[in-house]
């Protein structure tokens, strides 16, 4: 892509589980041209919950990285799960042009 980005994208069908309840593990990532990831989207571990005291402890598996945090994300269906994706990856490109 322009500037040297590139992207990686995993997905496979797995059993449904609390973890998983779509049944699809995944991981979308984009990279600059030194290699840095800058956006990922994936489920490869829960996320932790926040340090306040009196929330509920909810473990969602479903998140995005950008930059230094991660931050939960809404699974609806693959097709979404794509078009978040490359929107957020044109938006941080076009912004670091």
């Amino acid at each position: 892509m322009d500037n040297g980005y590139w992207a990686k994208i995993d997905a496979r069908r797995v059993a449904p589980s609390t973890q998983i309840p779509h049944g699809i593990r995944y991981s979308l990532t984009l990279h600059d041209r030194y290699n840095r990831r800058v956006l990922g989207f994936d489920n490869a571990h829960a996320t932790k919950p926040g340090r306040k005291r009196y929330i509920a402890r909810k473990t969602t598996w479903d998140h995005r990285h950008d930059k230094d945090r991660t931050t939960d994300y809404g699974f609806q269906s693959p097709e979404q799960l794509m078009e978040d994706f490359w929107k957020e990856a044109e938006r941080i490109m076009e912004e670091r042009r």
